[in-house]
């Protein structure tokens, strides 16, 4: 099955709602020009809050990499997330210092971005639109990809579950979609997650 990834968690409400659809990962976002930038405590209140079974994956945009080894080696986070111009020398250079799976984010524009994504030396590769924008790309890109990748970007509840269909990502992410005026919307994330699991949506 498809696993499913909330990401921009900013409230113990929120972690109260993902408690209850237990999807497989939620996101905390430490870039600090994001409107859901969390600060490292109050990511770690939001971690002692989240289930156990639920894995914490940390968003950065060309973050110092002994602050993402403090967030790891604290428990904070379980995985790594990055958004902005990392390479692979970046992913080496991180995996000294942490142990931890690492997702790396690439904006999808171009057949050219789609063969970066092929090349990168992280464990997954997120296919996205941009960094929170909500909007999608074009998924025809996809089409012969032959390694685990998030499909992320514009999906909700509508047409997360065709796009499953049509490209097979090993998980789907979403974030601005289930939101309403700014903040997670237990309604809208519910709806997201029966999508994708393809239960009747009430």
């Amino acid at each position: 099955m498809t696993k499913i990834k909330l990401c921009g968690l900013k409230r113990h409400c929120d972690i109260d709602y993902v408690n209850e659809l237990m999807p497989d990962y939620v996101g905390f976002v430490f870039w600090q020009k994001s409107k859901r930038n969390v600060d490292f405590e109050t990511a770690r209140t939001l971690r002692q809050r989240l289930n156990g079974g639920i894995t914490a994956v940390g968003v950065f945009v060309d973050e110092a990499t002994e602050n993402i080894e403090y967030l790891v080696n604290e428990g904070i986070i379980d995985m790594v997330q990055l958004h902005g111009s990392e390479d692979n020398d970046y992913i080496e250079e991180l995996r000294k210092k942490v142990s931890c799976p690492v997702i790396q984010a690439f904006q999808i524009r171009s057949a050219e971005d789609i063969d970066a994504a092929k090349n990168s030396a992280a464990d997954y590769i997120m296919l996205d639109s941009g960094t929170g924008s909500g909007m999608t790309f074009d998924h025809s890109l996809i089409k012969g990809i032959d390694r685990k990748f998030f499909l992320a970007g514009g999906l909700d509840s509508e047409n997360v579950y065709d796009k499953i269909l049509l490209y097979a990502p090993f998980a789907v992410d979403a974030s601005s979609s289930l939101e309403t005026d700014g903040v997670k919307d237990k309604d809208k994330m519910t709806a997201f997650v029966k999508a994708v699991r393809k239960d009747k949506i009430q």
